[in-house]
C-alpha cells in the first residue's frame, strides 16, 4: 500500500509540468517571444503577443469564443508574428539585446500584471496598440483593421 501510494505520488510529481503551463490558442503558429520578435524582424511585420497564464479563465473563454473563429485564425496569422508569454513563468528567453529574463519579467516590462493581454508591437519592440481582458471576435478584427490601416498610412 506505501509502495503504491509512492509511485502515484511520483508520477504525479513528474506529470505536473504537462499540467502546470498556460496554452496558446490552438491552431494558431504561436511561439516562444524570443522566436516570434525574430520571426516579425526577419519578415517585417507586426508581433502580436498574447499574455496568459496557467488557469486564466478569462484566456480560456477568449481562445474558445474569439480565437476559434476562423477568420480571426487566418488574419492574425498572416498579419503578425506571433508570440504566447506565460505571465507567470520562469522560462527564460533572450532578447534581441542579448539579455536573458523570464517570461514572467517580460510580463512585467509590458505591464502585463493581469491576464490576458494582448499587445501588438512593431519589429523593433515597440507598443502599437493593447488590449486587456476577454476579447470578441469583434474585437480582435477591430484591433487587426486599426493595425494594418495605420502600417499602410505609415507606407504611402
Amino acid at each position: 500500500m506505501q509502495s503504491r501510494l509512492s509511485i502515484l505520488i511520483l508520477l504525479g510529481l513528474l506529470l505536473l509540468p504537462t499540467f502546470i503551463r498556460a496554452d496558446a490558442p490552438e491552431g494558431y503558429p504561436f511561439l516562444p517571444f524570443d522566436q516570434a520578435i525574430t520571426q516579425s524582424r526577419h519578415e517585417s511585420k507586426p508581433l502580436f503577443v498574447y499574455f496568459g497564464r496557467y488557469g486564466c479563465g478569462y484566456c480560456e473563454k477568449t481562445n474558445k469564443e474569439a480565437f476559434s473563429d476562423p477568420s480571426v485564425r487566418e488574419r492574425y496569422s498572416t498579419h503578425y508574428a506571433l508570440a504566447y508569454v506565460d505571465a507567470e513563468s520562469g522560462r527564460r528567453i533572450r532578447l534581441p539585446s542579448g539579455e536573458r529574463i523570464a517570461e514572467r519579467e517580460l510580463g512585467t516590462r509590458y505591464n502585463a500584471l493581469v491576464t490576458p493581454v494582448f499587445t501588438f508591437l512593431n519589429p523593433d519592440g515597440d507598443t502599437l496598440y493593447r488590449m486587456i481582458g476577454v476579447q470578441r471576435i469583434e474585437d480582435l478584427i477591430e484591433a487587426d483593421e486599426k493595425i494594418q490601416a495605420a502600417l499602410s498610412k505609415a507606407t504611402k
